[in-house]
């Protein structure tokens, strides 16, 4: 979706006092704008995610993305299969605002590719005959004690052959590089305009609602829940995205 057609991200340009990070209505308005700002290669990963699924979605099959806000992996995912695949697009996500909107790109574009809606709790979503399951930046927002358990339940959900694409913000154990990575985010959303207050607002917004880890507790907890092989395909600071493969 073209970031250009959302409303300019100034959610934390004003000095007040800054409330817990949600995924309402006002975030809704600007989310395109927010992304390209603040995640960097973020459409080389949805790219990334497409031609992964075109790869290994199998005929007749569910695609999942979970914590879908407005759609964008949903949509990216139609435009990478063939249109006589026979496959369903499930897109999941808690927001009603976030909803609502991708409701209206989705609708956008027709395709012979459904894509179903749905407002809930990515935790109590039932995966089932999954060969594509995406998470985009969706595991982060999830309690750290239900992040096993999730994972576990997607890959029981999936075929064999299945694959699980993670996309999340991560942070290193090494203070140096830790130090050294976050300095290129910063510079990174300063260069797309963001200033200082902006940066501090978001920041503190997102403590303790953003919960990251490192790619090692990533990796360790994929092999857990029962993938046979994960690796990192992309990352860009302290971005990246794995795929898990069934």
């Amino acid at each position: 979706m073209d970031a250009s057609l959302s409303e300019k991200d100034t959610l934390f340009a004003h000095s007040e006092a800054v409330g817990a990070f949600q995924f309402d209505r006002s975030v809704a308005a600007v989310f395109p704008d927010m992304i390209r700002r603040s995640v960097p290669g973020y459409q080389t990963m949805l790219t990334g995610s497409g031609e992964l699924a075109a790869r290994y979605h199998q005929p007749g099959s569910r695609l999942y993305d979970l914590g879908c806000s407005l759609g964008a992996v949903a949509l990216t995912l139609r435009r990478h299969l063939p249109e006589d695949c026979g496959c369903e697009i499930i897109a999941v996500d808690n927001s009603a605002a976030m909803l609502e909107r991708a409701r209206e790109y989705v609708d956008a574009y027709r395709s012979p590719i459904p894509i179903t809606l749905r407002c809930e709790d990515v935790r109590e979503t039932p995966i089932e005959g999954a060969s594509v399951v995406v998470m985009n930046f969706t595991l982060q927002f999830v309690p750290p004690e239900d992040r096993l358990p999730l994972l576990a339940r997607i890959h029981a959900g999936l075929r064999p052959g299945g694959v699980l694409i993670l996309s999340e913000k991560i942070h290193f154990d090494d203070p140096v590089a830790q130090e050294a990575v976050e300095h290129l985010h910063l510079q990174f959303k300063r260069a797309n305009g963001y200033s200082e207050l902006e940066i501090s607002q978001k920041r503190a917004a997102l403590e303790n609602v953003l919960v990251t880890d490192t790619l090692q507790t990533h990796l360790d907890r994929l092999a857990q829940a029962g993938f046979r092989h994960a690796t990192p395909w992309f990352q860009a600071y302290n971005f990246i995205s794995l795929v898990a493969f069934r």
